[in-house]
């Protein structure tokens, strides 16, 4: 059969490619075409347009590039017409693929899957709408989106998270350490986030004077730009590439909002959740009429009850990062009950084999087709 798949930033290139390698597995006749990156040429195939082309953020830049934005997805729109897929399976990045979607399903090209849902559960709820209307099947990552589209008349497929297999292929690698000594923190993967969150996770941190601290740096943003926020008197080291080696070696962590809360939850590693935004008091009334969900990190989202505390906007200061800290060290009276709740987080995400299982049904909903 024909994919052609779309990928519009660096986490939807890693887990379109697995999702690739799997459908090749089980249909030894797989023919691609995508837009992506790396990984998804990795999985063989012929790369339309990587996707560092498409990924603008931010309605700023977004209208400064709207024209380049407007020629990439009319040259999509034409690829998927000219090449007659059997299937177009978008992949997130809802602002580029549901318009896709709607062109490929107006057009009869073919049937529109979306593998890792859009986040309307959060805000944008009107764009069930467009899913209902566009896309043909659906296939989650996250186990709550199942009853919440149900509760919206739309039927989807929860296949397993794609961050346990990556967890549990990294595991293998992995050192034993005697003790822990170090505190990890993930300042996030954006300029802004790091800027914003940085120095007051370290200023916290360093209280705690039998830690070193290790910053887990992100993909494409130099060192350099670290080092401008490391308060003077603190040591810390900041490391790239290697995320998963420093929470295995970690006591504890500070992370901000996203796949990484998750993540260090599947390591075990307790964690602060902490995430400082400018006028923090208007996020936070804003946030309670906009936001539609109790939580910002998947881990209490997945887990229905706060397993880990959320320092958000007003609520983050380096005094409530220190207190925070303090209870999931060792002796610390919360850590043990939420290394519990990791533990029934994990049993609800399920095994490893995600990509498999949504090859799986992809394959089988086609055939039934």
């Amino acid at each position: 059969m024909k994919y052609y798949l779309i990928a519009g930033e660096a986490s939807g290139d890693l887990h379109a490619g697995n999702l690739m390698a799997e459908l090749k597995a089980q249909d030894a006749a797989a023919e691609f075409r995508f837009i992506g990156g790396e990984r998804m040429q990795s999985a063989g195939g012929t790369l339309v347009k990587h996707y560092k082309e498409l990924a603008y953020m931010g309605f700023i830049p977004v209208l400064m590039h709207l024209p380049t934005i407007l020629r990439n997805m009319k040259l999509c729109k034409q690829d998927i017409a000219q090449w007659r897929p059997d299937v177009v399976i978008l992949v997130d990045y809802p602002g580029f693929n549901l318009d896709i979607a709607k062109y490929v399903h107006a057009q009869g090209i073919c049937p529109v899957f979306y593998y890792i849902s859009p986040k309307i559960w959060a805000w944008k709820e009107y764009r069930i709408k467009r899913i209902r209307r566009d896309v043909d099947e659906l296939f989650s990552i996250l186990p709550f989106e199942v009853d919440w589209f149900a509760q919206r008349g739309y039927t989807i497929h929860y296949v397993g998270n794609p961050c346990v297999d990556a967890v549990e292929k990294m595991r293998k690698t992995f050192k034993d350490f005697s003790e822990l000594c170090t505190i990890a923190i993930l300042p996030g993967s954006r300029r802004q986030e790091i800027k914003d969150n940085l120095g007051m996770m370290l200023q916290a941190a360093s209280k705690f004077k039998n830690y070193k601290l290790v910053i887990a740096g992100a993909p494409n943003i130099p060192a350099s730009y670290y080092q401008r926020f490391i308060p003077k008197g603190i040591k810390a080291n900041v490391r790239f590439g290697e995320t998963y080696q420093i929470l295995n070696q970690s006591v504890a962590a500070l992370v901000t909002s996203g796949t990484a809360t998750l993540e260090t939850a599947i390591l075990h590693v307790p964690q602060v959740v902490c995430y400082y935004t400018p006028v923090g008091k208007l996020i936070s009334f804003l946030r309670k009429r906009i936001i539609k969900v109790p939580y910002i990190s998947l881990v209490n989202l997945i887990a229905n009850k706060e397993v880990v505390e959320e320092l958000v906007a007003d609520r983050m200061s380096v005094e409530n990062i220190e207190k925070s800290l303090a209870k999931i060290l060792p002796k610390g009276c919360c850590r043990q009950q939420m290394l519990c709740e990791y533990d029934r987080m994990c049993q609800i995400l399920g095994g490893a084999g995600a990509s498999r299982r949504a090859a799986t049904q992809m394959i089988e909903c086609l055939k039934n087709k």
